[in-house]
């Protein structure tokens, strides 16, 4: 699909990242952002009150598609969600300031899945690359098509090449901010075993995330977020199985340190 082509069946898309203190990463999340070739998006960066470069370094790469709101919030999710209501686009995904894009053609692959309105949403592969040296990849985190209980297994998209329609957001909600590590496994987890939307898994490496967010950069944290994520299945009311969640799990994460294979 050409950059410039006026095709009607071509969701605009809003790319939201949320930033704070990022000043050693959101360069290259934005030069990644900005070499896209699928040019029918919007960006938001939500910060939430650098007082580093941060923003310094947002005002050198200025773009026509760019919005900035920069305040205090309440966390990633809260900040997620104030995305989410500045939206204008068709589809809603999330690139935020430790990762970037895996080439130039991702968000183009995003928007050719979504062209068939019968899908509401789409995600795809990520690697994990050291904090240090982004080029070298430490995990594979390959995904597959959804099945109904697969949550409940320890399984959930790379919420980081999650995109869904907006209207799926309006209708089933956003980031429940009673998870405070684990909103986005719980968001995920609403739409496709509560809400059974429909989506398609696009086989390929979308994304490149740096190790040490919130979530994994300690056990304690995972231990954390595995809990709440247990919690929001009983919360839903979805049967699981304890032990078969952390056995899955295990064997899961395994899995992707192993697979190097793109």
């Amino acid at each position: 699909m050409a950059a410039d082509t006026a095709d009607p069946r071509a969701p605009r898309i809003s790319l939201i990242t949320v930033c704070w203190n990022a000043e050693r990463t959101i360069a290259d999340t934005l030069r990644s952002i900005d070499t896209q070739t699928y040019r029918d998006f919007e960006h938001i960066i939500i910060d939430g009150g650098s007082s580093d470069s941060t923003l310094a370094i947002i005002a050198s790469a200025p773009a026509e598609n760019r919005r900035v709101v920069s305040e205090p919030d309440g966390g990633i999710y809260e900040a997620m969600n104030k995305g989410i209501g500045l939206a204008s686009g068709d589809i809603i995904g999330f690139l935020n300031a430790d990762d970037t894009f895996e080439s130039s053609g991702s968000l183009e692959t995003v928007a050719a899945a979504l062209e068939d309105e019968a899908y509401n949403g789409c995600y795809g592969d990520l690697i994990y690359v050291s904090n240090q040296h982004p080029d070298r990849t430490v995990r594979y985190w390959k995904s597959c098509p959804f099945k109904p209980g697969s949550f409940g297994r320890g399984w959930c998209p790379p919420h980081p090449t999650f995109y869904v329609r907006r209207h799926i957001y309006d209708r089933f909600g956003t980031f429940d901010l009673r998870y405070r590590l684990a909103a986005d496994v719980e968001l995920m987890m609403r739409f496709l075993e509560v809400a059974r939307i429909k989506t398609v898994y696009i086989p390929r490496v979308l994304v490149r995330m740096r190790l040490g967010g919130a979530t994994n950069k300690n056990v304690q944290n995972i231990s954390r977020q595995n809990k709440e994520v247990l919690r929001s299945l009983a919360d839903h009311g979805l049967g699981v199985s304890i032990l078969m969640f952390w056995a899955s799990k295990l064997v899961n994460r395994l899995g992707q340190f192993v697979k190097r294979n793109r």
